[in-house]
């Protein structure tokens, strides 16, 4: 496995009424096509969230581009229509107006030794469900919170059910906030381990360790869309639409 020299975006975004489903085809099966064409963006994942768990209704989007130099290249390509908007994607922007209200994002760095999306479906990683911690660490330690993660938790979950297939820090926030995206094998392997905090011996060590370099973590439960890359092992294609979308033409749209 490769060193991960890749960049993410994490988009918490928040549904309107009963379009959850709409909106995680629409982003995959719809835009991820193009969005892997016109800036070599691919999906990483698309979850909803377990609304008894987190805000609700809520998707989680994670995409992965080469790294800065390349998300450089991706704003300037994201901003270049009058509107700060893709003139492309203006036929996409407005069909989503219905399906979402607005949502929170934030650039993600990869620890060295994760796994890129395309590493993650050649290992067939994956799960019944998944959980995303939100941790919060001191300024400047978050690099080496990953590394006691990969040294002490990761081990110590996967013995339990729990794959360890994203851990990134929160780029321009000081490195004070990490993400940690497990893999969960079955819904008993979660009420297992959250049940057994105080209990599992192994899982007591981690929760002491843990404590000792971090301020707050928040846990929520997460489910993968049907053409998450997770669940199918490889990227949304055109030929998943099951219902025609016609992209437009760049030329034709005017954003306003």
């Amino acid at each position: 496995m490769s060193r991960n020299e890749k960049l993410y975006i994490h988009e918490y975004i928040d549904i309107v009424g009963h379009h959850r489903a709409d909106y995680m085809y629409h982003m995959t099966a719809n835009f991820s096509p193009m969005g892997q064409e016109d800036r070599d963006q691919l999906c990483y994942g698309v979850w909803g969230v377990l609304g008894s768990t987190g805000r609700w209704p809520e998707v989680v989007n994670i995409w992965e581009l080469g790294g800065f130099d390349a998300a450089a290249d991706y704003f300037r390509f994201e901003v270049s229509g009058a509107a700060m908007q893709d003139p492309r994607m203006a036929k996409w922007w407005a069909a989503a107006v219905p399906m979402r209200s607005g949502g929170n994002d934030r650039l993600l760095v990869p620890a060295p030794w994760m796994r890129t999306i395309s590493e993650a479906c050649e290992a067939g990683m994956g799960g019944e469900l998944y959980a995303q911690d939100q941790i919060a660490v001191p300024s400047g330690s978050a690099p080496e919170f990953l590394e006691l993660v990969r040294e002490e938790a990761a081990s110590v979950y996967a013995a339990r059910g729990w794959s360890l297939a994203g851990a990134w820090h929160t780029a321009m926030a000081d490195e004070s906030e990490c993400f940690l995206l497990w893999a969960i094998r079955s819904w008993e392997d979660w009420a297992y381990l959250e049940q057994s905090q105080r209990d599992d011996d192994g899982l007591v060590s981690w929760n002491e360790s843990a404590r000792r370099v971090t301020t707050s973590m928040r846990r929520i439960l997460l489910i993968d869309a049907p053409l998450c890359p997770f669940k199918t092992g490889r990227q949304p294609r055109r030929s998943d639409r099951v219902t025609a979308w016609d992209e437009g033409d760049a030329s034709a749209e005017t954003l306003t």
